[in-house]
């Protein structure tokens, strides 16, 4: 059984900075791809950062390119998202997600693990 937590999320004024946190445990951490998405009430999720289970390859959707940094430590079992400039358009609950088979892929349905997701505000 996987088990994923977020934590990090709170409430940050526009163009500041957030470092989320992903605790993994329940299966071997450094095999598996880990994504980071988000989803706004009303709206689907959506693919922020994903990285490889060595974290030599990262992936971004376009909008997050050059501020947001995908990063982990599997010595941790931790994937990290550090996030800048933050817009208010990107409050939403930000969710970690795993792929048992897969590599750092934007798909949402390729993920087969999730955490219960932290909530990220912010204010204009």
């Amino acid at each position: 059984q996987v088990q994923l937590v977020e934590s990090g999320g709170g409430l940050v004024q526009a163009g500041g900075s957030l470092r989320l946190s992903c605790a993994a445990s329940g299966r071997t951490f450094s095999r598996n791809a880990m994504g980071w998405f988000r989803q706004a009430p009303g709206k689907d999720r959506e693919f922020v950062a994903a990285i490889s289970g060595s974290g030599a390859i990262t992936n971004y959707a376009d909008s997050v390119k050059g501020r947001f940094t995908i990063s982990r430590d599997n010595a941790k079992n931790t994937v990290n998202l550090q996030m800048n400039s933050l817009k208010p358009e990107e409050q939403a609950v930000y969710y970690c997600g795993l792929n048992r088979f897969g590599g750092p892929v934007k798909s949402v349905n390729e993920y087969d693990y999730w955490g219960q997701g932290t909530q990220v505000t912010v204010s204009s």
